[in-house]
């Protein structure tokens, strides 16, 4: 089971034909496992969803569900704004691991990435920082495994990262689910080669603008994607107001063909 907001969704990694038009790492590891063993996938995760929105709307559902593996992350998009209180929000953090530990779950948690080469978000790093270290102490405490996205210094590629800069793209996914599966198959979480099954994608060569492109670039960007993300800051409004969840029950998801 999965839980959180657009990281685990999917965002970035488009495809029409599935719920909310994302397909996303926790698919992608889920195809795998269903595919290697008996298991079933349910995705709890909405874009935009801050940890208090996580624990209100994915947490009770997702305990009654009884889910042996859970995957939880939640924080960037609190982390985004203007002021938040870490200490007070991740005390619900732990509250939500403590009860999934409590109830016999494997849990698995993330760190955020690493903002230092982004223009954009580098000023949130001091924040990252914080919530991850806050992140490591939880899972020392409750026994969870860490994927720790921090320390995975591939990611700073922008190749990896969809036009809006904020989502991981479809190579950035498939990456995601690589590392997650091998975490999980150092873990000893499940018996089977299925850790070998997704393969860390292959990079295309680096674009070479010129300056003019590039100014270019930059103005599509901020018209498309920068503008239209502050608003939502401003209105109070988010991305996935409108959207439920895309596995709200569990599955068996099939490898796509090719």
């Amino acid at each position: 089971m999965a839980l959180g907001d657009s990281f685990t969704e999917g965002v970035g990694d488009v495809d029409a034909q599935r719920p909310n038009q994302v397909r996303g790492w926790a698919d992608r590891v889920a195809e795998v496992l269903s595919a290697q063993g008996d298991w079933e996938y349910a995705n709890l995760a909405v874009r935009g969803k801050k940890i208090g929105q996580v624990i209100n709307q994915q947490l009770d559902q997702g305990l009654s569900m009884a889910p042996d593996l859970v995957s939880i992350y939640a924080g960037g998009n609190d982390i985004l704004r203007p002021t938040a209180d870490l200490d007070a929000l991740m005390r619900g953090y732990e509250g939500m691991v403590r009860r999934f530990s409590e109830a016999g779950c494997t849990v698995m948690l993330f760190t955020g990435f690493d903002t230092v080469e982004s223009p954009l978000f580098s000023r949130t790093r001091p924040r990252t920082a914080i919530y991850n270290e806050k992140v490591r102490e939880i899972a020392d405490k409750h026994g969870a495994i860490i994927a720790d996205s921090w320390r995975w210094r591939e990611f700073s590629d922008l190749r990896y990262w969809a036009a809006d800069r904020l989502h991981m793209n479809e190579l950035g996914h498939a990456l995601m689910a690589s590392k997650v599966l091998n975490l999980l198959g150092e873990e000893q979480v499940a018996e089977g080669n299925w850790a070998e099954q997704i393969q860390a994608p292959v990079l295309p060569e680096l674009a070479m603008n010129s300056r003019g492109e590039k100014l270019k670039e930059e103005l599509g960007w901020a018209t498309e994607h920068l503008v239209p993300w502050i608003k939502r800051r401003l209105t109070g409004t988010s991305s996935g107001d409108s959207l439920s969840a895309k596995y709200p029950e569990y599955v068996r998801l099939a490898l796509p063909a090719g």
